[in-house]
């Protein structure tokens, strides 16, 4: 099923399956307590975010070409850091450039995106995919500058300003992607393809990075989890090529879809 989360005329917020002649009907229930059809057909007046999560956590450095793009080893465990809900943006809304703790270094990252659908503890690395309800695009944008110079050896600065995580268009439920390792993955900036690799190349493929994530440790349902980015980020370019005003930024993922989102300065 291919679950949106959309904002009706009235102002109603609801989620709503894609059906196959491009409609969509209104579903009950909730990305934690699962859903059910309602037979009601809705339009959509605005996509948002398919999943307000309970917590974002994210792996740094989990494609074997990207460590090598930034100098890195390949890490022994999970790199783990985490972004604040108050991260996440709506598909089609605008990324903001950080003016007043200024960066003038935010890049993009395409991201593969899994949204935990029942609460988990402990769980072995066999059993790690029954506890995922779908998957979703994201763009892991982070402000470079902060994330290595401004943070205290910390990730975490650079990569939580508003509107860092954009997540969307649609959540794809795990029946649907079997398997999550073989999905072509791709950034196009303003038309032009910066990052086209492949999950294959995840250093922790999804089962194991959920094993390790819940290892004593609650793992809530609606908990987001960004895998890891692919070769091709903006810092490694030549010259280095970041985010500006009046850009156009579109992540793609086979099977799910395409996120899109503008750039603009922050305005204060």
């Amino acid at each position: 099923m291919r679950i949106r989360r959309i904002q009706l005329a009235s102002g109603e917020i609801c989620y709503a399956s894609e059906r196959s002649d491009g409609s969509m009907e209104k579903l009950s229930g909730s990305v934690t307590a699962g859903f059910s059809a309602t037979g009601e057909t809705v339009t959509a007046q605005k996509t948002l975010a398919p999943v307000e999560p309970t917590a974002v956590m994210c792996i740094g450095l989990n494609y074997r070409r990207h460590a090598e793009e930034g100098g890195q080893a390949i890490p022994q465990h999970p790199v783990l850091f985490m972004k604040t809900p108050s991260t996440v943006q709506n598909p089609e809304d605008p990324i903001i450039l950080p003016r007043r703790l200024r960066s003038d270094m935010v890049d993009y990252e395409c991201e593969l995106a899994v949204v935990i659908g029942k609460t988990c503890l402990n769980v072995s690395r066999d059993e790690a995919l029954n506890y995922v309800l779908g998957y979703t695009c994201a763009n892991d944008v982070s402000a470079r500058d902060w994330q290595r110079n401004g943070g205290g050896g910390q990730w975490c600065r650079g990569k939580t300003f508003a509107t860092f995580c954009p997540l969307g268009p649609v959540l794809v439920t795990a029946d649907e992607i079997p398997d999550p390792g073989q999905l072509g993955i791709r950034t196009i900036l303003n038309g032009r393809t910066m990052q086209d690799w492949n999950t294959n190349d995840m250093i922790f493929d999804v089962a194991t990075l959920i094993e390790f994530l819940s290892a004593s440790n609650i793992l809530a349902a609606g908990t987001v989890i960004l895998t890891g980015t692919p070769h091709g980020v903006g810092f490694a370019q030549n010259p280095p090529l970041f985010l500006q005003p009046g850009d156009t930024v579109s992540i793609e993922i086979d099977n799910i879809g395409r996120l899109t989102n503008p750039v603009v300065e922050e305005q204060h």
